[in-house]
């Protein structure tokens, strides 16, 4: 698994976050879910196809337990863009799941898993598959013998004003975010500070492509961490003065550079002109005498 894909699981993984999404986006701040009901489930599966064992992952998984009894699967995979395929790979997580409730325990209660498919768009809304009806192609006479499969799609950039407010955890920063750019295009920030700083910018970096994020958490230079939004855009503006500062010197320079070898060709074309060879060789060699040479033919104002 690579380090983008790492860094992007890192911030659900947490429990107080993983809860908060959860109730926030399914049960309306609710608070069903406690983070301490949670334990973390290995999101990896190992199947077998053309006589070679695959793994198969998937972002985030948790186990649901409530006074040491079992009550659900719950697990998140994140998109920047629409999947067409979407509905095959829930049903690919979720099949993995229920077929390792059959291998631990061969009879029983069974317990449902629950996929949240967390769409971090927000140039397009979703317009991809979100059942497995919609992606299939089946005739007619098929359809009533083939078992549908839905999938919950939440559009995080699509949330309401309100819906936003219900996050508690660092994920609302995250929500506000991907609103305020769908909505103007641009991002103010709230003062909340965050709990895990240096994970909630590294979401958004990978989520945003915007390496600017993490970078502010990672300067130190004798500075404080960053705690929260304001403090991250402050120290983005900063580093981007600073850089336009760099930027402009240098700039200033190569352009002094140039105007210089540009008025001392313009001083040796006038010289040997007048047949001065003489004063070629010593205005090359001495800076004072190149200047008076310089004021003498107006190339310099006196």
């Amino acid at each position: 698994m690579g380090e983008k894909d790492i860094i992007e699981k890192t911030l659900e993984s947490y429990n107080d976050v993983f809860a908060d999404i959860v109730n926030g986006l399914l049960f309306q701040r609710e608070q069903v879910i406690a983070e301490d009901e949670l334990e973390d489930r290995l999101p990896r599966s190992h199947y077998k196809t053309d006589g070679r064992l695959r793994e198969m992952e998937r972002d985030v998984l948790k186990q649901w337990k409530k006074e040491k009894l079992h009550i659900a699967f719950l697990g998140f995979e994140n998109q920047t863009v629409p999947d067409a395929d979407m509905p095959l790979r829930v049903i690919g997580y979720d099949g993995r799941e229920y077929r390792a409730q059959l291998n631990e325990q061969k009879s029983g209660d069974r317990y449902p898993v629950v996929t949240l498919v967390l769409y971090f768009g927000y140039e397009k809304r979703w317009n991809q598959a979100r059942s497995l009806m919609e992606r299939l192609k089946v005739s007619d006479r098929f359809r009533p013998y083939v078992n549908d499969y839905k999938i919950n799609v939440f559009e995080i950039a699509y949330l309401s004003r309100e819906q936003v407010e219900l996050f508690k955890s660092d994920f609302r920063v995250v929500a506000d975010y991907f609103v305020q750019k769908r909505e103007k295009g641009d991002y103010i920030p709230e003062a909340q500070e965050l709990k895990h700083v240096q994970e909630t910018l590294q979401l958004l970096s990978v989520m945003t492509g915007d390496e600017r994020f993490e970078e502010a958490y990672n300067e130190k230079n004798g500075k404080r961490r960053v705690k929260n939004m304001c403090e991250v855009l402050d120290r983005i503006e900063d580093r981007g003065l600073q850089r336009g500062r760099q930027e402009g010197l240098q700039r200033g320079r190569q352009e002094g550079l140039q105007e210089g070898e540009n008025i001392l060709a313009l001083l040796m074309q006038k010289l040997l002109e007048a047949g001065r060879i003489e004063d070629v060789k010593k205005a090359a060699e001495n800076k004072e005498y190149r200047h008076l040479l310089m004021k003498e033919f107006s190339i310099l104002p006196e």
